[in-house]
């Protein structure tokens, strides 16, 4: 996820709707309501949750450029994949 500024924030859940509900409307407190991040422009999905967690400490463990990287490849112009999720 990220906000206008592109700050970049990684994360896992078992439930991607109503964790990016959260992160929009600001319910949890923390990193991502601190900096406004709002909109998803990555996902991966996987069935076995401790994949899901390994491939998140990857992708934190990455550098900056890396990760951006990995938004391009199949978002290049960094569209809110949820922005008609909750209208």
């Amino acid at each position: 996820m990220t906000n206008k500024s592109k700050t970049l924030y990684t994360g896992v859940t078992n439930n991607l709707e109503r964790r990016v509900f959260e992160h929009k409307n600001k319910l949890v407190k923390g990193f991502t309501s601190k900096y406004n991040i709002t909109q998803l422009v990555n996902f991966e999905e996987y069935q076995d949750i401790r994949c899901a967690i390994e491939r998140e400490k990857i992708i934190k463990g990455w550098l900056r450029a890396k990760k951006i990287a990995l938004i391009e490849t199949l978002n290049p112009f960094w569209l809110d994949l949820s922005e008609n999720w909750f209208k």
